[in-house]
């Protein structure tokens, strides 16, 4: 397995809820886990992250301090805020379906965006989804590339 540069790891209130939503409605794999340490390493293409299971407390208990735990605040629902993990896959319709299929909310529903580069416009249809600790997920499929027009700009 080759190991990303950046690989999130994401402090769960309950690892088996967690992986239940990321393995059973979503379709990422679990590459390995640390049963002991409530920890699982899981994959999605080549999106990559990590989940432990945290308490909800200011301060670590002994056994996160001894896991490694950081901490700069109390756990408490949402977590993640202020942050949107963005998950490229080649179809959003699978994951849409499971979704639905297991009555799960949109946070925002797939649309078609452009996004700038410099000369250049960007295309995606994306989605926005809550984990069960409430980290926001941004699905993903590429469309195109298209120039920008720059009668409609005023450049």
């Amino acid at each position: 397995m080759r190991y990303n540069d950046l690989i999130p790891e994401l402090g769960v209130f309950d690892i088996e809820k967690s992986l239940s939503f990321y393995t059973t409605i979503l379709p990422f794999t679990i590459e390995y886990q640390r049963k002991d340490e409530r920890f699982a390493f899981l994959s999605l293409g080549r999106s990559q992250l990590m989940l432990e299971e945290v308490s909800g407390t200011e301060v670590a208990t002994d056994a996160e301090i001894r896991a490694g735990a950081w901490r700069t605040g109390a756990l408490e629902y949402p977590l993640g805020r202020g942050m949107n993990l963005e998950i490229r896959v080649d179809s959003l319709d699978q994951i849409l379906a499971a979704l639905a299929q297991a009555a799960y909310p949109l946070k925002m529903q797939p649309r078609e965006v452009w996004y700038r580069r410099e000369s250049v416009l960007v295309g995606q249809r994306q989605f926005l989804v809550m984990d069960p600790d409430g980290y926001l997920l941004r699905f993903h499929e590429s469309l195109s590339e298209k120039p920008v027009d720059t009668r409609d700009s005023g450049s």
